[in-house]
């Protein structure tokens, strides 16, 4: 008999930020994804035996274009997707440079304030991320 884990979807992402180069704010980047039409942190599917921060870092550069500096871990979210459990393992993570290129997974993303980025989420589960990651950075 195979552990319940088995059938649980494993991925990983991360609550992007910077400081905007205008104003020197907090900036949270948002991905929209054409396939669902929503905006979403940037995560996905864990290859098979992948470490969870690898593929965060992974998903952010694919999904971006931008390479990351990983800080503390958030909350890991569960729910079902196509009617299998998903789990998603987040950290805080610093964008450090990097260009986005639309592609057929992410055609545009946008650097918001965190309110505007809690706003625009398309998922009630991902605005807890925004204030975990303000916590994190002991901003709220």
């Amino acid at each position: 008999m195979s552990s319940p884990d088995n059938s649980t979807v494993q991925a990983a992402g991360c609550v992007l930020w910077r400081r905007s180069p205008i104003d020197g704010e907090l900036e949270v980047c948002l991905v929209h994804r054409p396939k669902y039409d929503d905006w979403s942190h940037p995560k996905g599917k864990l290859k098979r035996a992948e470490d969870p921060l690898t593929g965060a870092l992974r998903e952010v550069a694919e999904e971006t274009g931008y390479e990351a500096r990983t800080g503390a871990p958030l909350p890991t979210v569960r729910y079902l997707a196509n009617g299998r459990p998903k789990q998603v393992r987040y950290w805080a993570a610093e964008a450090t440079a990097g260009t986005f290129t639309p592609n057929t997974e992410v055609d545009r993303i946008l650097w918001l304030s965190p309110t505007a980025a809690s706003n625009r989420l398309t998922q009630p589960r991902d605005k807890a991320l925004v204030a975990s990651l303000l916590a994190s950075l002991h901003l709220t």
